[in-house]
């Protein structure tokens, strides 16, 4: 399966937001429905800091592409099953892996 990747500068930062959102959303529902911490996920915190990192550097002006997976893949590999939005991350790290979709001139 190939996987879409960011258009625009502006879609791409768009998904990394919508993935800052869904992290957040998902951790607010595993506390919602979780009464004993203690069963709280292990990843949930790294998956969150890892797209935060991402998103602080787009924010800073720092982000660049690059070859290497995204910090989150990690996660993700092992915990693929558990995480609703994992196409969303998956896209990200294709964008961030290859670029831009931008259409050759031709």
């Amino acid at each position: 399966m190939s996987l879409r990747r960011a258009r625009t500068p502006e879609e791409y930062a768009e998904w990394v937001k919508q993935a800052m959102f869904e992290v957040g959303d998902l951790k607010d529902c595993l506390l919602y429905e979780i009464e004993d911490l203690q069963r709280f996920p292990a990843y949930i915190e790294p998956l969150e800091d890892s797209i935060k990192q991402v998103y602080d550097a787009m924010v800073a002006g720092t982000y660049q592409f690059g070859r290497e997976d995204l910090v989150f893949m990690d996660v993700l590999r092992r915990y693929e099953d558990q995480i609703p939005f994992h196409t969303l991350l998956k896209q990200i790290n294709e964008t961030h892996r290859k670029g831009l979709d931008v259409p050759e001139e031709g």
